[in-house]
């Protein structure tokens, strides 16, 4: 992990003596891609789905959220994507160098398209940043230009008098493969998303490590598991001649997702057990519940819906992260505070508690939501028309069992692996 953020530290900030030293280095796919790929593509997409899935988005038109659901789908899908698509734009590199006066050689190729996407994948942060997080991640993406720029002529070998058409020839065809890969995330989990991040605290102890039980020490942790999934993922490559078993990589994804410790989602007839037979006086008029499973990191949803039938109306979700809590884990560790206020309403993101809170309220229509993240590992949240905020806080206070959900939020967890 030290070496990760060693490497990914020195090609952001002297790219022209860290190219040299990465064409010198003997490399493979496989190491390549467990030692610094596979870790780095995922700040993205870990990204947008706290940005649409935890959080939710703010517009004109209002707030809107992802189901985890459908946010984890988009998550695993654009990941994997993702990790193709950095395969593919070796080999497109690959292919060019002969135009430009270039070397080819396979590996060189991997290397440049990996190190060169740093600066965007670090950028792709900036998602989580709700108005300027689109300037940060494109700011990444015009320096990993400027990266691929530096690196082709050390380690393709091409003249630097043509590293600059080199470039842009590259990157036109990487820019239509991002529209195809695109469009295929678009095709798969279809569309609907939000953002914003404050500072994770740390301490340090003197020993140079973090101090037991803070953000810091749980980030390490994260890490190392990270780290061990991924010697797993490069051990079975090399005996299964290059490409790793599904599910070797499976268990570094779900490390990845899982944090310090992964987790079974609860089943549907258990979630369906925390809704209320009424909420705020009022009657449970619909139920469901589902839970879903990609690459064994499962996350569970149950909703019901309450009426009285005279126009008020209240909306109860509850989701089990299950698999993905490391996800909302950093959410809490990145301290997520926002606030917004407009003519009539107002929009509130904060911690209370230990736990994440969202509030938005619109006097206008009297509607309004609150949520909670409970154990870093339940959402649940209740929308709908009411008085007033507080209406909604006591409704959600008094009709779920958050201590249940809190004793539950250990259920089935382990240390991936």
């Amino acid at each position: 992990m030290n070496n990760l953020i060693g490497r990914a530290k020195n090609i952001l900030l002297t790219p022209a003596t860290e190219w040299p030293v990465i064409a010198a280095e003997p490399e493979t796919t496989s190491g390549l891609y467990t030692r610094y790929i596979l870790i780095l593509a995922a700040l993205g997409p870990i990204a947008m789905f706290l940005s649409f899935s935890v959080i939710g988005v703010s517009s004109f038109l209002g707030s809107y959220r992802w189901g985890m659901g459908a946010g984890l789908s988009y998550l695993i899908v654009s990941y994997l994507l993702g990790l193709v698509s950095v395969y593919l734009f070796g080999l497109i590199i690959n292919a060019l160098a002969p135009n430009f006066g270039g070397q080819k050689d396979s590996m060189q190729a991997l290397k440049t398209a990996a190190y060169a996407m740093t600066a965007a994948w670090v950028g792709a942060i900036g998602n989580l940043i709700p108005g300027i997080g689109w300037l940060i991640a494109l700011a990444g993406g015009i320096y990993s230009i400027y990266l691929l720029y530096l690196g082709l002529p050390v380690t393709m070998k091409s003249p630097p008098e043509k590293a600059l058409g080199y470039t842009v020839v590259c990157i036109i065809v990487g820019i239509v493969l991002f529209l195809i890969v695109s469009g295929i995330t678009g095709a798969v989990v279809g569309r609907r998303m939000w953002g914003g991040m404050g500072a994770p605290g740390a301490t340090i102890t003197s020993t140079g490590g973090f101090e037991e039980g803070s953000a810091g020490a749980a980030i390490e942790q994260w890490g190392k598991q990270i780290e061990a999934a991924g010697k797993q993922v490069e051990q079975s490559a090399e005996q299964q001649g290059g490409v790793p078993e599904g599910a070797a990589v499976g268990q570094l994804i779900g490390a990845i997702a899982g944090g310090a410790k992964v987790a079974e989602a609860l089943p549907t007839d258990q979630m369906k057990s925390f809704l209320p037979e009424t909420l705020a006086g009022l009657p449970r008029t619909s139920s469901s519940a589902e839970r879903n499973n990609a690459m064994g990191i499962q996350v569970s949803e149950a909703e019901a819906n309450y009426s009285d039938g005279a126009g008020r109306n209240l909306q109860l979700e509850i989701t089990d992260t299950g698999g993905a809590q490391g996800f909302v884990a950093l959410a809490a560790w990145a301290n997520v505070e926002q606030e917004r206020e407009w003519d009539g309403g107002y929009e509130r993101d904060y911690q209370a508690n230990g736990n994440m809170v969202h509030e938005r309220w619109d006097a206008t229509n009297k509607h309004g939501e609150y949520g909670v993240i409970v154990g870093k590992r339940f959402s649940v949240k209740v929308s709908g028309n009411a008085p007033s905020m507080e209406e909604l806080k006591a409704a959600l206070a008094s009709g779920v069992n958050l201590a249940q959900l809190e004793a539950a939020a250990a259920s089935g967890a382990k240390p991936p692996g």
